[in-house]
């Protein structure tokens, strides 16, 4: 396996916007950037919580084509992964989004951020599961 060179540029940049947004969206409207939630919101909110809703993950969207604007990389998804242990990753996704009461936007740039020691649990809870994870996938199922 080929490392690729160690270059911060893009994770510096990158952290810069999420956390931009994030301060903006709170200054300016009053809420925090917790993507499941703003997602999950678009269910059932009110009329007027729609627009904001749909701008902000519209602008997580277009933050790919900026990117690759930017710099001409098209990110790429990983081809040799068995598509139902996307699937099942994504409902597991769903369900400890749920069972956590927000995901890693919500608790780790902003809970954190607000020196929430929920969220500061909440964020440890999710990185010994990637870990775990990680290790499971890679080990038990083969998968690089």
């Amino acid at each position: 396996m080929m490392l690729a060179p160690f270059d911060p540029s893009a994770a510096i940049g990158g952290g810069i916007l999420i956390g931009l947004s994030a301060v903006l969206l709170l200054a300016l409207n009053g809420r925090i950037a917790g993507i499941s939630n703003l997602l999950g919101g678009l269910v059932g909110a009110p009329a007027a919580d729609v627009p904001w809703r749909l701008l902000f993950l519209a602008g997580l969207v277009a933050g790919v084509a900026v990117f690759q604007g930017a710099t001409g990389v098209v990110p790429a998804a990983r081809a040799a992964f068995p598509p139902w242990l996307l699937a099942a990753g994504g409902l597991l996704v769903g369900f400890g989004t749920s069972l956590g009461n927000g995901c890693t936007s919500g608790h780790g740039v902003c809970g954190l951020g607000r020196l929430s020691l929920r969220s500061l649990v909440a964020v440890l809870v999710f990185l010994a599961t990637g870990v775990v994870t990680a290790m499971i996938v890679r080990h038990g199922f083969g998968v690089a």
